[in-house]
This record gives structure tokens, C-alpha cells and sequence, in this order.
């Protein structure tokens, strides 16, 4: 298993109203993922999670699927060092 990292995502398409950002925290606490995941004003969300590379990498996956009624158009990612500074993972 890889180490501790943190991955910072934007996921773009029809991702609020559906359920999204629960569907990713029921994932993400699943995994033993720390973070959040938070709507933006333009219809996007962004997605901080910490946890171990390889858990990061599954719930990317699910973060690229997401729920029935969610349709992901794009996902921008990008990985940097972990940090610790999340007890749980959240939605805002």
C-alpha cells in the first residue's frame, strides 16, 4: 500500500441536487478517507480527501462514477503531500 497522501479534485457535470457529495462521504468513510466535499457556485465540486494512496485511487473511481441520478463530465485531480489536518470526512 502506498503512503499518505492528499488528492484535491474538482468533478464538473451534473454533480449537485443529486445526491453527489453524500455518495462520496459514504465512500470515503468506507475507506478510511479524512476530508471534504463542498458545491461550488459555478455547479462543480470540490473534493479534499487524505488518506492512503491506494484508497485515494478507489474512491476516485467512485468519484468518476458517482450516484444514478449524477453525470460526470470532467475530473480534474491533483495529488500532493499529505497533511493531517481532518478528523472526518464532511460535506458542505
Amino acid at each position: 500500500m502506498g503512503g499518505l497522501k492528499r488528492m484535491y479534485v474538482i468533478v464538473y457535470g451534473i454533480v449537485q441536487g443529486v445526491g453527489y457529495r453524500r455518495f462520496i462521504q459514504i465512500h470515503a468513510a468506507r475507506l478510511g478517507i479524512k476530508g471534504y466535499a463542498k458545491n461550488l457556485p459555478d455547479g462543480s465540486v470540490e473534493i479534499l480527501a487524505e488518506g492512503y494512496e491506494e484508497a485515494l485511487y478507489k474512491l476516485l473511481d467512485q468519484i468518476k462514477r458517482g450516484p444514478p441520478l449524477s453525470k460526470v463530465e470532467k475530473v480534474d485531480v491533483k495529488f500532493d503531500d499529505y497533511t493531517g489536518e481532518f478528523a472526518s470526512f464532511d460535506t458542505y
